[in-house]
């Protein structure tokens, strides 16, 4: 993880100005889609950077600790040993991330991390995830019980009533309570793109939530209907460099929600690369929220070293 982002106090000038050029916007998503995505040794090299980056999710009604455990051990090695060896890689302390959970599936997985020697961090969804449409106490409660429970990473969700309508000190004020709830907890917070309506908002919202204290920002829950797109991230990560230039502060990235291939993979670490820079291609700056994406990438590697595709049951389950 990055370096703590202090925050900074509220800047309303700084926030009200804001415009954004949808059109602009559009057009440079497309360009970063259109681009030439690296291939062969290149194309196994950045796959693998991106395993790094993934923090690997389970977010479903039916976690039990048993499938938390299972996910725990495919975190601590998500490619086969044989494949990283074939590519010189086995001593290279590949790992995720960090694995992703609700709340009241934390102690679990410290527990099959702390079996397994592992240390990676455990980061907990929280603040009523995924509407935020609970109580501010309670919210306030689920934070602090999943740091107890040893999460080192928080993912709340903010309150998108107050960002549509435009009451950025009562969203700044409920942020700066999240991240004193988290303690030396990182807080990442997740805007849920999908639900704020313009660019203008996004971006708007990608400032208060930098401003209040956050290490991350986060595009979705993955539970809306509009996810990570290309268009929002370029937004988020206009903010981020904005927000940069003015403090000397640098805040991480996390897309989530739709992404489910390799070359997903690919054209979020060139964008990152594009937009932010070399340094925001690592997992301190860079997360891919996901459940799907590394069974996919495993089989590109498969393919990579082998030559041909493997067979379902050929590679452990993700």
């Amino acid at each position: 993880m990055s370096a703590r982002n202090p925050g900074m106090e509220l800047d309303l000038e700084w926030v009200s100005r804001v415009r954004v050029n949808t059109q602009a916007v559009l057009k440079r998503a497309q360009q970063i889609q259109g681009r030439k995505l690296v291939k062969k040794q290149w194309e196994a090299a950045w796959l693998l950077r991106a395993v790094t980056c993934i923090d690997l999710t389970t977010l479903a009604g039916d976690d039990t600790p048993s499938n938390v455990h299972r996910l725990c051990l495919k975190a601590t090695q998500p490619v086969r040993c044989d494949l990283l060896k074939a590519m010189d890689m086995q001593d290279k302390g590949i790992t995720t991330a960090a694995v992703c959970v609700y709340p009241s599936r934390v102690a679990d997985a410290v527990k099959s991390l702390k079996a397994a020697n592992s240390s990676l961090p455990v980061a907990s969804v929280a603040t009523g995830f995924p509407a935020g449409q609970t109580p501010l106490k309670t919210r306030l409660e689920e934070v602090r019980l999943a740091v107890q429970d040893g999460a080192g990473e928080i993912d709340i969700v903010i309150n998108r009533t107050l960002a549509l309508t435009a009451q950025w000190e009562e969203l700044y004020q409920e942020l700066q309570q999240f991240r004193e709830a988290c303690g030396e907890a990182h807080m990442k917070s997740i805007l849920a793109v999908g639900e704020l309506g313009c660019f203008s908002t996004v971006y708007r919202a990608s400032l208060v939530a930098m401003m209040a204290g956050s290490d991350f920002i986060k595009t979705s829950t993955g539970k809306e209907t509009i996810n990570a797109t290309y268009p929002v991230a370029i937004v988020m990560a206009r903010a981020i460099r904005d927000y940069f230039l003015r403090t000397g502060h640098k805040v991480g990235f996390k897309p989530a929600g739709g992404i489910r291939t390799a070359k997903d993979s690919l054209v979020w670490l060139t964008l990152m690369k594009e937009e932010l820079g070399e340094e925001w291609m690592g997992p301190h700056l860079f997360r891919l929220g996901a459940s799907t994406l590394l069974a996919d990438i495993e089989r590109q590697v498969y393919h990579h070293v082998t030559g041909r595709y493997a067979a379902y049951q050929e590679l452990p389950l993700a």
